[in-house]
Parts: structure tokens; sequence; C-alpha cells
């Protein structure tokens, strides 16, 4: 707010918040610039309206009258959209220091007599922001606290780097007093831009379980001809949200020098993740668009149909050649066909390699076997431009059938110095095709046409962080992920376990078996495949099986695609170095 009306021509001499009373169309249009931007949260413009900054300029009867009005034009400004008003409580102006500042009371009146005018003209929540000492945010909080119980409250200090706000104290003293005193959010603002702010919630994270806020300076102004300058961009905040959102933020924004433009960029960034629901991202006023009707997923493809009518379904993967042999490829689909396997699956760049396009070995495998394919679409390679393009091609091509992946980092592959894109991950790519099924592009705008695709997703039943794999695979389904296919599983506790933790989020579930060649290939699934977890007896009996540990490997599988026939709805079996006769053996069984 404070950027936007000094860009106006407003000087730093005069009184921003009494631009509520003066200036009411000024600061409703600044509103209105951040909403189109999309903003789903806006402050009121009361950063400065306590009696002790107002009475520099005369205005300190008038507290009341200023914040209450400056909730009523952001509330104008909001219209009947879903958007959030929150009240700006900034701090006090004067040191809290007995004979050399203020008292605690006063202080502590000062910031009842403002948050009661904002509870008053009903705020939806409170922010304390750019505070610096521990005992200025005490005692705001108390003072928020006893005007009203439940409203809900952000706390946000001023830092000076990941282990200490800016007036000294130490991160954990600034925790414990956000705790203690009942902010709701915990959060970091101003002071420093995107990169050290970003070290910041890092380690917030670190030392509380609270929901976190982050809006960062564009940078450190610079004072050009008489004028400030911010000089971070739009697009460098847009990458910025992202890894604040991957660092456990849950609220992100921007303070000294974030216009409207890093408000639109940074809206993209969440929408193209697949989060912030409530997030509209215009750059121009649009009529509202209307969702179609999605194809139900029993006519969407065969794969989608045996999937709706419970049918054990059976998928192969075959990863495309690093070069142009593809006879291999195409005998092994046509011997997986004759065996009665239902869908092939292509991967796409696996292990961060370059090889043949996914779609290009998939028109074959249609076209000249006449099977159906999968196609794994990575969002490593591709920025948001170039995935939507890919998915409408591929629809185009008669493609029904993607599994989003995110997709392995390019330091893992051939080619370490290649540059990794990911300008979603896995949940923002189910999204954008979301959207595609009901006639919508990735911003939200109608396009000619619908697509239906089958959308399918990863899951890793054995991973380190289970509670975060969870999480990220409820939001994939809640995002519009029709089943899960799992990476390779060799026991069968973990089996009926992972079942057992799905079995809420209502898809099918098709299970990943890869069968083991040998003893040595099973250690180094096991400790050197990022995902792959074989338990010791499973590499036990790969030890004792010696040279026969391709038979042992054999059994194995087929003993688990024995278990997956009665528990999950399908299995995708993953050839050993491309031997696709392991795989006809494995389902002789």
């Amino acid at each position: 707010m404070g950027t936007m009306l000094y860009e106006t021509g407003i000087f730093v001499n005069r009184c921003f918040d009494e631009l509520n009373i003066s200036e009411s169309d000024l600061v409703l249009g600044v509103h209105t610039q951040y909403i189109n931007a999309g903003a789903v949260v806006i402050e009121t413009n009361t950063f400065g309206a306590n009696r002790f900054k107002l009475e520099k300029f005369g205005l300190e009867s008038r507290v009341a009258e200023i914040n209450r009005l400056g909730v009523e034009h952001a509330r104008k400004a909001a219209g009947d959209k879903s958007i959030f008003v929150i009240g700006s409580v900034g701090p006090l102006g004067r040191p809290i220091v007995l004979n050399r500042g203020i008292t605690p009371e006063q202080a502590h009146n000062a910031f009842s007599e403002q948050v009661s005018a904002l509870v008053e003209a009903k705020v939806d929540a409170i922010i304390f922001e750019t505070i610096s000492h521990l005992g200025e945010m005490a005692i705001a909080l108390e003072a928020a606290r006893e005007v009203d119980q439940e409203i809900p409250i952000i706390g946000q200090f001023t830092f000076a780097d990941e282990n200490s706000i800016l007036a000294g104290a130490s991160m954990q003293e600034a925790v414990h007093v956000l705790e203690e005193k009942g902010a709701d959010v915990f959060g970091a603002n101003c002071a420093v831009g995107p990169r050290t702010i970003l070290e910041v919630i890092a380690r917030l994270r670190s030392l509380t379980k609270r929901p976190l806020s982050v809006m960062p300076n564009a940078g450190s102004p610079e004072y050009v001809d008489g004028r400030l300058f911010y000089f971070a961009t739009p697009d460098y905040f847009a990458k910025y949200t992202k890894r604040f959102i991957n660092a456990g933020a849950s609220l992100v924004g921007g303070c000294c020098g974030t216009t409207p433009d890093h408000i639109r960029s940074m809206a993209g960034a969440v929408k193209a993740l697949g989060k912030g629901a409530k997030v509209t991202v215009q750059s121009r006023p649009v009529e509202t668009e209307t969702r179609l009707r999605e194809i139900p997923l029993v006519e969407r493809s065969p794969l989608g149909r045996k999937l709706a009518e419970h049918r054990f379904v059976v998928s192969v993967e075959i990863d495309p050649p690093k070069g142009l042999g593809l006879a291999k490829a195409v005998e092994g689909a046509r011997a997986l066909k004759a065996a009665g396997v239902d869908v092939i699956n292509i991967a796409d760049g696996p292990r961060a390699t370059a090889r043949v396009s996914p779609q290009s070995m998939g028109l074959i495998f249609e076209r000249e076997v006449g099977i159906e394919t999968i196609l794994h679409t990575s969002c490593r390679d591709r920025n948001l431009l170039g995935l939507q393009s890919d998915m409408l091609g591929a629809y185009t091509n008669g493609f029904r059938n993607i599994l989003a992946v995110t997709g392995d980092p390019p330091m893992m592959g051939d080619y370490p110095s290649a540059t990794g894109v990911f300008d979603v991950d896995a949940i923002g790519l189910v999204t954008l095709l979301k959207n595609l099924n009901q006639g919508l592009d990735m911003g939200g705008r109608s396009m000619e046409g619908q697509t239906a695709f089958t959308i399918g997703v990863g899951a890793n039943p054995a991973a380190q962080n289970l509670d975060r794999e969870m999480d990220r695979l409820k939001r994939k389904i809640d995002h519009g992920a029709d089943y899960i296919m799992t990476q390779p599983i060799y026991d069968q506790a973990l089996l009926h376990r992972f079942l057992t933790d799905v079995e809420p989020l209502g898809v099918p579930i098709v299970v990943g078996i890869l069968p083991l060649a040998s003893y040595r290939n099973a250690e180094f699934l096991h400790n050197e495949v990022p995902g792959m977890t074989i338990p010791d007896a499973v590499r036990d009996r790969m030890r004792e099986a010696g040279e026969g540990g391709s038979s042992e490997g054999i059994l194995i599988a087929q003993e688990m695609l024995s278990e997956v026939r009665r528990s999950a709805q399908g299995v995708y079996i993953m050839p050993p170095f491309n031997r696709y006769s392991t795989v006809l053996k494995v389902l002789e069984g």
C-alpha cells in the first residue's frame, strides 16, 4: 500500500493513513489493483494508524475513524469476491522504555485502541507486522487478545537473518513470545529481500508447527533522484514464491516495493503449484469463466473404464531408448500385448537421462502395435507454456492417459549442467490437466473444447518422510488425480499399511513391482536409487540364491503379484534392464 501511494506522488512526509479520509478513491484504487493482480488477502491502509504515529500530524483523536475507514475502503474494493480483509497494525514508533519513551501501559492502550477499531469494523484478521522488539510484540498480542479472544492474529517480526530479529533477540525467543501470547500465524516481513527471508522461514519451520507467513521487501531500496526504488523483479518473486511454499509458508505476499505486477507473478506461481485454490490470476478484467462438466472417467479411455468398473489392470513400463534403436521396444510391446497386458507405461527421461520422447514412442505403440499407453509427463524439462502445449498436442494425437510426475533433477543424469525448469511440480501438472478436462487453460480462461484425460500420479509407500508423502498424495487427489501408481514394493506388510492409509482417498491403486535380477541388483536399488527400499529378508533371499538370482527375483515378484491381485486394483511391472521376457515369466506365475 505504501509503495503504491508513494508511486502516485504522495511523499513520505504525508500521513498515509490519513488518506483514508482525504483521498479515499486513491486508497480504493490501490486495493483494486492488487485484487485484480490475484491477491486473495488485502491489508487495510492502517499500518501507522495508532495514536502515537498520528500524533505527529495532529490526528491522535481520529484513530477510530481512520481505522474504520481503512476497513470500509478495503471491503468496498473486495466487493462480493472471496477476498480476506486483514487489519494492518505496525509498530508504535516510540520506544517502550521507562523515562525515555512510553510506558508499557501506554503501549498496551494504544494497541488496544487501534485493534478495537479494526475489530468493530469487522476485519477478518489482525496482522502485527514490521515489529522488531520482543516486548512490543508481546504487548501488542496481549492487547489484541483482550479485545477479541477468537479473531485470527498474524504476528510478523522483522529479522536481521535466520538467527535473530532486527533488535537482536534470537529467533527462539521470538517464537516463544508468539506462542505464549497467542499468535495463530508466525511470520516475517520487511527489512530483507526474498533470498534472506527464505532462510528465515526455513529456520522458523524447524522451530514451530504453526502456519507461517512471509512478506519480503522487493530487495534493498536505492535512493535515486530523490525517490526510493526497489529492483527485485516480479519474475524473481515468482521463483521465490515456490521456494517459500516448499519451505512451509502458508501465506505469501510482499512488503516494501512489492507492486501489483509482483503479486500477479506470485499468484501465478501459487496457482501453478496447484495451491491457493482461491487465487484468480488476471492481467486485465475478464468475464467469469464457466467450467464444463467433466467427461466421466468411464468414458475417457479404456484404462479409465477398467478403473471405474473396478477391473484389475496390468500395466508394464517400457523405457524409451537413448538413441534411435526402437526395434526392441516395439517387439517387447507386441509380446506384452499378446500376453494380455492392458496398457504400456512410457517413462519420460527416467533418472534425468535424454531419451526418445514418450509421445513419439506412444504413437508407434498405439498405431503400429495397437496397445493403449500411459504417457509419463515430467515437469523438469518444460515451462508452464510448454506443458500446456504438450498436453493439448498429446490429446490431439489421441493420447488419453497421463501420469503426472515432478521429475528427477538434472544433476542425477547424464547432463548434470542442464537446467531443470520445474515451473510446477506434479501437483501443479495435475491442476493443469484437471483444468483442461473442464475446458479451461491454466490461467482459468475458457478454451474451445475440453480434454478427457485419465490422470495418474505416483506415490512412494516407503518414503522416509511418510507424513509429507501422504500430504502431497492427498493434494494430488484433491486437485484432480484419478488413480495412484506406486514405486516398487517388496514388503507385503508395507503394502497393506499403505493401502490402509490411502483408502480414505477413494481412488484406485496400481502397485509397482520390479523383479530383481540379482543380489547385486537388489543392493544397488536399495542403497543408491532414491525411493527404493528392499527389506533385509528379500535381499537375504537374493544373496542366498546366488547364480539363481534372476529366478528368485521372478518368484518374489510372483508372490507380490498374487497379493496385489487380492488387495489392489492393478499392477505396474517394471522390467529389469528392459528384459520383457522377465515380465512374461512373472505373469505366467
